[in-house]
């Protein structure tokens, strides 16, 4: 705590009342934007960047926002209803995962909503003003942790964070078309949190390109600088895209052909994931005997999703029931009927439920080992129609709490892809990796991400790759595409259609440097560098690709380099002002 303090007091002097008015101010009218996201601003200001040449903090620059289930001094945590936050007092400190988001350069901008209790993934909720799916209004926009998936895909904030039980972080992520990770269940602490359930519950957050829930994920983790590694094996598990409701092969394809361009065809796998599980975790057996639903063959699928729910109403009951006895809040009826239906629960039934748990993560571990990726739909359909009773459905519930069960139940890292939209609907797909290969499923991400968006038209048409022009024309096109994108803001879009004009003539200079100038804007400057590089070689008298690369390489702090890259902007273009005022600047440093 004395260092919090001692941040705090930086941050004031560092920074003035100046400063903090503006910020403030900024911060009111991204509020009114962003689709009911939101329930609370407030700002955490990160302390000041350490002087040049001192590398800045990891996350400089950066906003994010927080679910409204962790800790701020002085703040009611909500946790998604009106009568918690009635009988609660103000956090007496702040959660420590926020703190490190801020002690790391990120600014934290406000709380966001919940869905009530952090119980559903639907993100309805009575409670407040449910917030509006900003990739398609008229359906739900998935939750628990609805508000804070909203509020990245508005470009409200850089990055979120949610809690993911039975799916709070994965599903608005997919719904609401960003990326979303499930960190490996007690990779990051849990203190300062709402617990909803303590064996299920895993720290997540979203971002809307891989570099920033990357570097997000690298300081939550707390993991020192190591050479990316690319998955050696990826694992379609074939039954489970079965649960899907939209085509199948949109999403499949999409992936198979990412894999093949990007590590060929050899690592490629498919696997009938149920009677994996059938051979890999006898508890189930066990289970299925207790809960007297032998009668009939039920899928392991099935099985594992019912022991999810289990989980979570027991352990959510354990750790609220009490509150709910005394205060006896306005409970959603579907919400209040999930919780009646629970019994409780012999220690006999606790321990097999436990080793179902243990076997299911050694069963994933034991497949991917430490560099295989398991490839999952994320949901079963597209979001569901506002109001609609689809979310309440057996058959929906079923399919989408079987796939969301593996990752719960094993405890494995998980993260949410999105690929475009069919039906003007998000799509997404999911990857799954052994239990503690956070930083593995990360790296896999970012080296993919690209890739998967070049491919993932076939969703919106599979017959768009059809070619009725010259490969030169195309690319051309998708370069004008990639500029329109680039000044609308939309980086990742960009980076995907420079891509394609780079897949379609990979001999000219200027798509390279204008996705370094995408790659330049979502801090990728390791990437934008490279770009840039083999823009020079292709034109030597690129002005724009010396400048570009003398940003990126300034950025990491690779100083001399950069200054080299001015002074050589300059040689071809003396009256270049910005050349002229980056390379004064270094200089000065030097001195």
């Amino acid at each position: 705590m004395a260092s919090s303090h001692a941040s705090n007091l930086w941050v004031l002097l560092g920074l003035g009342i100046a400063g903090i008015l503006l910020a403030a101010k900024k911060l009111k009218k991204t509020i009114r934007q962003d689709l009911g996201a939101f329930i609370d601003k407030l700002l955490l200001l990160p302390p000041p960047p350490p002087p040049p040449p001192k590398a800045p903090h990891p996350l400089t620059a950066l906003s994010f926002a927080i679910s409204d289930l962790f800790d701020v001094s002085g703040y009611v945590t909500g946790f998604g209803h009106p009568d918690w936050v009635r009988t609660h007092e103000p956090a007496a400190s702040t959660c420590p995962v926020v703190s490190t988001l801020v002690e790391g350069g990120a600014t934290c901008v406000g709380k966001t909503v919940v869905d009530e209790l952090a119980f559903s993934i639907s993100g309805e909720t009575k409670h407040y003003e449910s917030p509006t799916n900003p990739a398609a209004h008229d359906r739900i926009p998935g939750g628990a942790c609805s508000g804070a998936a909203i509020s990245v895909a508005t470009s409200a904030v850089d990055f979120a964070l949610g809690i993911d039980t039975v799916g709070g972080v994965r599903v608005p992520a997919g719904y609401c078309g960003v990326l979303g990770f499930k960190s490996s269940h007690g990779a990051i602490s849990n203190a300062g949190i709402i617990p909803v359930s303590s064996s299920l519950d895993s720290v997540g957050w979203f971002a809307r390109d891989p570099n920033t829930l990357r570097r997000v994920g690298h300081v939550l983790l707390h993991l020192p600088f190591a050479t990316p590694r690319n998955p050696r094996q990826i694992i379609l598990a074939d039954d489970y895209f079965q649960l899907l409701k939209i085509p199948v092969d949109r999403i499949t394809q999409v992936v198979i052909k990412s894999a093949e361009k990007l590590f060929g065809k050899q690592l490629l796998k498919h696997l009938n994931l149920e009677n994996y599980f059938e051979s890999k975790v006898p508890s189930l057996k066990e289970f299925a005997r207790t809960k007297a639903i032998t009668s009939t063959k039920v899928p392991t699928s099935r099985l594992l999703a019912n022991v999810m729910q289990l989980l979570q109403r027991h352990e959510f009951l354990q750790n609220h029931g009490d509150w709910i006895n005394t205060v006896k809040p306005a409970i959603d009826p579907v919400i209040s009927s999930q919780l009646s239906e629970t019994p409780e629960i012999t220690n006999e039934e606790i321990e097999n439920l436990n080793a179902i748990r243990n076997q299911t993560r050694a069963a994933i571990n034991t497949l991917l080992k430490d560099d295989g990726i398991l490839v999952i739909p994320t949901m079963p359909t597209l979001p569901p129609k506002l109001g609609s009773k689809e979310i309440i459905s057996e058959d929906y519930q079923n399919r989408a709490y079987s796939l969301l069960s593996i990752a719960s139940i094993s405890g494995c890292c998980q993260v949410t892809v999105p690929l475009g939209y069919h039906e003007k609907c998000p799509v997404s797909v999911s990857f799954i990796a052994r239990h503690g290969g956070d930083r593995f499923l990360l790296d896999t991400v970012q080296t993919m991400y690209a890739s998967l968006q070049e491919n993932s038209s076939i969703i919106a048409d599979p017959k768009s790759s059809k070619k009725t022009i010259s490969q030169e024309e195309s690319a051309e096109i998708a370069k004008e595409k990639g500029n329109q994108a680039f000044k609308e803001k939309q980086w990742q879009k960009a980076i995907g259609l420079y891509s394609e004009a780079i897949k379609l003539s990979d001999s000219n200079g200027t798509y390279y440097n204008n996705r370094a100038a995408a790659y330049l804007e979502i801090g990728s400057f390791l990437q934008a560098e490279e770009d840039c590089t083999k823009a020079i070689t292709l034109d030597k008298k690129n002005v724009k690709a010396y400048l570009r690369r003398g940003t990126a390489r300034e950025m990491l702090g690779v100083y001399k380099e950069a200054m080299d890259d001015f002074r050589h902007a300059l040689v071809l273009e003396p009256n270049n002002k910005r050349a002229s005022q980056s390379a004064e600047r270094l200089r000065k440093l030097f001195q």
